[in-house]
């Protein structure tokens, strides 16, 4: 069975005069990237391929904890009492995580730098194993949003204090490449990064960029859900995407920053739809945090467009949309 969703537009995109579809790849944060655009038979594809790396290679010097020298590594390592100066970008990513922290009252908290490494989905050596309860509590108590202190784009290191922005930083990447296409003169293109996606224009078919939305690997049923992707992002956060097994548990990579250990609700994944990737990406990690219904609750308080899948008693596939999403649907 198939699903349509269209976002409301004031107008159709514009449709491309000639030009040919160019397919651009490569690898970043340790999965792979794609664009596919509209461009003029004379296009350089290894110049825009070169262009689109060079941005996504720029959000891994600032913001990776997995490089040793980036800028994120440099401020977790800090001594206490000192002030880090951030670029730009770096300062635009944290601040946009504050911001979704303070909104969901903590269920996004971009310093769980050492509780993720603690828990195996970080760079340091792993022992397959959960951490002890002592660990799991003085990496706590290091952590906590509410400590971060950013005057403009000086950061404060109050001493402890890790950062991850795996759950926003992969979304802005995605921004990244897409504001490059647009200088470079592209009015029509789906760029993609690990799974993550932003799209605008259309195809010279006149098609917009039709995607399916994400469902979990493991799910029997043959429904699918396609969506126009035309000045949208779509980002989307699963328990199977990253995970490890232990004496028959599985332990997904999303934390839970109230309980400082993996998400143990019965979310399978959340998917969110914005202008921005950055904040899907950020929205689709918060709402992961949150049980089921209380995930569908916020996402209508604050329109977002969202689908939350989650397993039933008899593990049947459940699903929630939210308002926004649903007046998607043949709009």
């Amino acid at each position: 069975m198939n699903r349509v969703l269209v976002s409301q537009l004031a107008q159709p995109p514009a449709r491309p005069i000639g030009g040919a579809v160019l397919a651009l790849a490569g690898q970043t944060m340790g999965t792979t990237w794609s664009v596919r655009l509209v461009a003029p038979p004379t296009a350089d594809a290894h110049a825009l391929t070169a262009m689109a790396q060079r941005e996504l290679d720029a959000v891994v010097r600032q913001m990776s904890p997995w490089e040793p020298l980036s800028d994120l590594s440099r401020y977790n390592r800090a001594e206490a009492g000192t002030w880090t100066a951030l670029r730009p970008a770096f300062a635009q990513v944290l601040r946009c995580a504050l911001e979704i922290a303070e909104a969901t009252d903590g269920a996004f908290d971009p310093t769980l730098g050492a509780l993720v490494d603690l828990w195996g989905f970080g760079p340091r050596p792993f022992s397959g194993a959960p951490p002890t309860v002592q660990a799991i509590a003085a990496a706590r108590e290091a952590a906590g949003w509410r400590r971060v202190v950013l005057d403009g784009d000086r950061l404060f290191q109050p001493g402890g204090l890790s950062l991850d922005l795996n759950g926003v930083a992969k979304g802005f990447a995605v921004d990244q490449v897409a504001a490059a296409l647009d200088r470079a003169g592209a009015r029509s293109y789906l760029v993609e990064v690990g799974g993550e996606l932003r799209g605008t224009g259309a195809k010279p078919d006149g098609q917009p960029w039709w995607v399916e939305l994400e469902r979990p690997p493991d799910t029997n049923d043959e429904f699918r859900t396609v969506l126009a992707l035309h000045g949208l992002s779509v980002a989307t956060s699963g328990d199977y995407r990253r995970f490890f097994e232990h004496e028959g548990r599985r332990y997904a990579h999303t934390l839970d920053p109230a309980t400082a250990a993996p998400v143990a609700n019965a979310t399978v994944s959340v998917t969110v739809l914005d202008q921005s990737c950055m904040r899907a990406d950020a929205w689709a990690t918060a709402l992961t945090v949150m049980a089921p219904d209380a995930a569908l609750a916020f996402a209508t308080e604050h329109g977002l467009a969202a689908m939350i899948l989650s397993r039933g008693p008899g593990a049947e596939l459940e699903e929630r949309l939210s308002p926004a999403l649903s007046a998607m649907l043949d709009a």
